[in-house]
């Protein structure tokens, strides 16, 4: 993958000399540390992370706004690439975790990450079906019947990046009826029975309760995806973005096992 900064960083608006002059003579009681909003020291700190993490991360901000008095989470989740070019184009975050090193080596190349991401968990893919599985699917071969209506994930999204690879992988072509833009797209589609059957994470399937059934298959183990965090350059609370990822490497561990997600890989 070519790393050009050109791709990634946008030039950002200067100051006006009058809108200058206008902060210089705000009172300096407005100002705080640690991006003070200055509404008596409610600080907001925006955390996008890929979709197949909402129940996790759900669960990891409930703990984190006990442990900071007056800090608020707003978490945004969405497919991995959607995510990366938000930032690239001027969205404010201060935490990024992707579900794939892929996109994650895009925010680096860009020169839009504060330090080196760590990685934090793994996960692999399994088949998803609507409760019954009404089309009998039993394996992955059977994904690519002509007379199955199969959901996918766009390639460039982590979990469509991984079932192509697995497809490849078993020497099979899959012609999917829709890809969506996060694999919590896909789940909903297979929940609601809009298709036969779509490929998700392992957690993404725990999570769905009775909603859907899922099917394992050998090959899974082949494609393993990887997932990094690291703090936005742009941060206005990098102070509060590493105690985040702290808590994500620390005891958020113990959170994403119960859904699901395998350890991370020792470097």
């Amino acid at each position: 993958m070519e790393k050009t900064k050109k791709t990634w960083l946008r030039p950002r608006r200067l100051l006006s000399v009058t809108s200058a002059a206008v902060l210089l003579a705000l009172p300096l009681t407005a100002c705080g540390d640690d991006g003070d909003s200055g509404d008596g020291g409610a600080q907001t700190l925006t955390v996008f992370a890929a979709a197949s993490l909402t129940k996790t991360f759900e669960e990891l901000e409930k703990e984190f706004e006990d442990a900071h008095d007056g800090v608020d989470v707003k978490l945004s989740f969405g497919g991995s690439s959607d995510l990366v070019a938000q930032i690239a184009e001027g969205a404010e975050a201060d935490v990024f975790a992707s579900a794939d090193t892929a996109n994650m080596d895009k925010l680096v190349a860009g020169g839009l990450a504060a330090g080196d991401p760590s990685e934090f968990a793994t996960n692999t893919l399994m088949i998803a079906v609507p409760p019954g599985n009404p089309a009998g699917i039993a394996s992955l071969a059977d994904l690519a019947g002509k007379d199955v209506d199969l959901v996918l994930c766009q390639p460039e999204v982590p979990c469509g990046s991984a079932a192509l690879k697995v497809a490849d992988a078993a020497g099979l072509t899959f012609s999917p009826v829709s890809e969506e833009e996060s694999v919590s797209g896909v789940l909903t589609k297979v929940e609601d029975g809009e298709a036969d059957a779509g490929l998700v994470y392992v957690t993404d399937v725990s999570g769905a309760g009775d909603r859907v059934e899922g099917i394992e298959f050998p090959e899974s183990g082949e494609i393993v995806n990887h997932y990094p965090i690291v703090a936005v350059e742009e941060s206005a609370h990098p102070d509060l973005a590493q105690a985040w990822i702290d808590l994500v490497l620390g005891e958020g561990q113990a959170v994403l096992a119960a859904a699901g997600f395998g350890a991370p890989e020792a470097e």
